[in-house]
C-alpha cells in the first residue's frame, strides 16, 4: 500500500517559490504580496510559477480574466501589473507598457505600494473590475500552474 504525500498548503508553496529568488527580489515580492493581500482581503490569489516569472494575480474569481492586479517576480526585479491598465486613468504617468491591455510599474522596493499615486491606481483598478471583489469574506490562494522547465531564479 503506497502513501502519497499530500501537497504542501498553497501558502507554503508560494513561500518556497519566492524563496528561490535573490534575497532582495524575494524581500520586495514577499512584502508587496502581503500588502496586496491586506489591501484585497477577499480576492482570490492565482499563482503561476511559469518559465519566465512567478506571477501572483488577485481577482474576484479563479478566472485569469477577472484579475485586477498581479505581481510578476523575475530574477532581477518585481512588477505590479494592472490587467486592464490601458483603460485606467494615469494622471502621474507612472504606468509602463504599450500593449492593448496590460500596464505595469516596476517596484524598486516594497514601500512603493504605499505611494498615493499607486494606491489611486489600485483603487481605480478595483472600481473598474468587470466582476467586483466580494465585499466580505477571506480570499484564498490557488496554485494554477507550476512549469516543469523554468529559467534560473537568481
Amino acid at each position: 500500500m503506497s502513501h502519497a504525500l499530500a501537497p504542501e498548503p498553497p501558502a507554503k508553496q508560494v513561500a518556497h517559490f519566492i524563496g528561490r529568488f535573490d534575497p532582495k527580489v524575494a524581500h520586495i515580492a514577499r512584502h508587496a504580496r502581503q500588502a496586496l493581500r491586506e489591501r484585497l482581503p477577499s480576492a482570490v490569489e492565482l499563482v503561476y510559477d511559469n518559465f519566465h516569472a512567478l506571477v501572483m494575480g488577485f481577482g474576484s474569481t479563479e478566472r485569469a480574466s477577472d484579475c485586477i492586479v498581479s505581481l510578476a517576480v523575475y530574477p532581477g526585479h518585481v512588477t505590479l501589473n494592472f490587467y486592464y491598465g490601458a483603460e485606467l486613468p494615469d494622471p502621474d504617468g507612472i504606468l509602463s507598457g504599450s500593449g492593448d491591455q496590460n500596464r505595469f510599474i516596476r517596484l524598486d522596493n516594497a514601500e512603493m505600494l504605499q505611494r498615493a499615486s499607486i494606491e489611486q491606481l489600485i483603487a481605480a483598478a478595483i472600481a473598474h473590475a468587470k466582476n467586483p471583489l466580494p465585499v466580505t469574506g477571506k480570499g484564498q490562494t490557488v496554485i494554477k500552474s507550476i512549469s516543469a522547465r523554468q529559467r534560473p531564479r537568481r
